[in-house]
């Protein structure tokens, strides 16, 4: 019976190299999606991984299509609109999404959505 479960643990090994890397990209993905309102370093989940930074944004890009900087600006903007309809005023959304700077933040919800914060709240309140 060790012998079977030997072979198997081994074949997967060759079978599917990159097996403990692929858990680690998904790891990470969880963590963005779940700390996305904090401070995320790069350098500190790409060492999670057992792999450089660079190497992780590859792979990263590789599986979802995108960095994890885009993923997680994504992310961020995603909670964005969700924290307008409640009407907060936008420096309680760029508290609560973790962008530092009103204008960075501004500029970005524009580049990805099209329209300013402001308007997007504006636009949604007047269809309800």
């Amino acid at each position: 019976m060790t012998f079977y479960r030997d072979e198997v643990t081994r074949l997967s090994k060759v079978l599917y190299p990159h097996n403990d890397l692929t858990k680690q990209i998904m790891e990470s993905r969880h963590y963005i999606d779940k700390h996305f309102s904090e401070d995320i370093n790069l350098d500190k989940i790409a060492g999670k991984a057992l792999v450089s930074k660079f190497h992780f944004i590859r792979v990263f890009k590789r599986y979802y299509g995108r960095t994890p900087n885009q993923y997680l600006q994504e992310v961020r903007i995603e909670m964005a609109k969700k924290i307008l309809l409640k009407r907060k005023n936008i420096d309680e959304v760029c508290n609560e999404i973790g962008f530092k700077s009103k204008t960075s933040f501004i500029s970005l919800f524009k580049k990805m959505t099209g329209i300013t914060p402001l308007a997007y709240q504006n636009k949604k309140s007047n269809f309800e």
